[in-house]
């Protein structure tokens, strides 16, 4: 069953490069980050979990934890988070769960269509986890997926965006239109009457009956 906008995170208990993690607790009452890679010591994931690493005071500015999964175990997390600092410059201080058991991965439907094919022919490529991006809110509900492929690597300028998008929209009668950075104008949501958006949110630029742009209020 694949997890999808607005369920909740599923919940478990696994090893990582910070220790044990009891996830949701581990979540507390922020936003968190959970994203997962093929496997360590491999190109492409160690340039994003060095991007990750870069980011770290852009992720703690907005009240967000990141911590990554992959199907090999800590001993090789430790080794390889070495090589991501190397060629970060930072320390990669976010946790990095062991999930050689398969159990987060399947947890989330973190594995590709070949996965499910029957053992026999499977090579170690069609279990490897694909690069899933999950964004969790402070409910512990899922606000955004994103899933690249294992030959793609991921744009954490994008991810951050839309980390910014999701908490401006969070609970509040917006949605952002297309390229939406923070400081741009949203969309107020249909469910609002014009009237009513200029009370609360005054001046409106209105394109289209249904398309009207407000500040964002600071």
């Amino acid at each position: 069953m694949a997890v999808r906008i607005n369920d909740t995170a599923p919940d478990f208990t696994a090893e990582s490069t910070a220790g044990t993690i009891n996830f949701h607790d581990w979540l507390g009452d922020g936003y968190a980050i959970l994203f997962s890679h093929p496997r360590d010591f491999t190109p492409v994931c160690t340039t994003e979990f060095g991007a990750v690493a870069q980011l770290a005071a852009e992720w703690k500015k907005r009240n967000t934890k990141v911590i990554g999964v992959s199907v090999d175990s800590v001993a090789d997390h430790e080794k390889w988070k070495r090589d991501i600092e190397a060629f970060s410059g930072v320390a990669a201080d976010f946790p990095i769960i062991d999930d050689v058991s398969l159990t987060v991965s399947k947890a989330y439907d973190m594995l590709p269509a070949d996965y499910y094919l029957p053992a026999e022919g499977r090579t170690p490529a069609n279990s490897a986890t694909v690069r899933t991006v999950y964004i969790i809110g402070p409910d512990k509900k899922v606000r955004l997926t994103m899933t690249y492929p294992m030959s793609v690597g991921r744009n954490f300028a994008e991810i951050l965006r839309a980390l910014d998008a999701v908490q401006a929209t969070d609970g509040v009668p917006f949605a952002t239109p297309a390229n939406w950075v923070p400081g741009q104008d949203v969309i107020v949501a249909l469910a609002v009457s014009t009237d009513d958006a200029k009370a609360r949110f005054g001046e409106l630029d209105i394109k289209l009956p249904y398309l009207r742009f407000a500040k964002r209020p600071v």
